[in-house]
């Protein structure tokens, strides 16, 4: 598996990496960097009003200690009005606008942290990288999510393999509602809070038309439902057109956001 790995990115010459600061854009720029050096990696992180704080501090943690060649960027899907009104496609503009972003400051082979158990789920952004020519060498190499966790922990990442999957904030907003920013701080503020109060294995904050939903792991849910204020506290964290919506908790469903026919 790292043989195969090596050998893909051995063969690959410079490169640029689209790092969001999940598990699998970490690793692989850990093992990249380290494999040929930070002169031929760049590692390329975008921050907006989608991307969580403690994912840049992850980036930026690991560049201190791994010695990245590390660029912080704006990709621009704020601007982007494909994006902005959130269609059942929405991440093929919010990749399409990243990679674009990238290929603008950067003529190297361009990168991504996609792995083989992605290819079984909607991921409209892979049709979008067929655009930009990006390579992703954990397909190439064979290597699912499970197999991504254990190149970290044999890296030396420690908990940061076992860090759990948590797609961009504007993944929470049920499609075609609209993005907007403030609302994604409402919906990280949430998570936050639940994720210090509950410790739960999976904490989501959907945004719907019939009102927000928590959804959380079978034992965390118990847990908030014995909670007899939790539901006055995260109210208290909405923008104001939401502070009366209906609020319920539910059991995690991945991808229950997306709504309507996919392409």
């Amino acid at each position: 598996m790292r043989k195969a790995l090596e050998e893909c990115l051995a063969s690959l010459g410079d490169v640029s990496i689209a790092v969001s600061g999940g598990i699998d854009s970490l690793t692989l720029a850990v093992i990249a960097t380290r494999l040929l050096g930070p002169a031929r990696v760049n590692i390329m992180h975008a921050v907006s009003a989608a991307v969580p704080g403690e994912a840049t501090e992850r980036v930026k943690m690991l560049a201190g200690s791994e010695g990245f060649d590390l660029d912080i960027i704006d990709a621009g899907e704020f601007s982007d009005p494909d994006y902005l009104r959130n269609p059942v496609n929405r991440c093929f503009f919010c990749k399409g606008n990243l990679y674009g972003a990238i290929a603008a400051r950067s003529s190297r082979q361009l990168l991504s942290g996609t792995n083989l158990d992605d290819l079984g789920e909607y991921r409209p952004g892979l049709e979008v990288a067929k655009n930009f020519s990006v390579r992703h060498p954990f397909v190439e190499a064979g290597i699912g999510k499970q197999g991504v966790r254990q190149l970290a922990r044999d890296a030396g990442l420690g908990a940061l393999s076992e860090l759990p999957a948590s797609p961009c904030l504007s993944s929470r907003i049920e499609t075609s509602i609209a993005i907007e920013p403030e609302m994604l701080e409402a919906v990280h503020r949430i998570e936050t809070f639940l994720t210090e109060t509950l410790r739960p294995q999976t904490v989501r904050c959907r945004v719907r038309r019939s009102g927000v939903a928590i959804e959380l792991d079978r034992e965390a849910l118990a847990r908030a439902r014995g909670m007899t204020d939790v539901g006055r506290d995260l109210r208290g964290m909405l923008p104001g057109a939401y502070k009366n919506c209906p609020l319920t908790f539910e059991p995690y469903r991945n991808g229950s956001a997306f709504v309507g026919v996919r392409p």
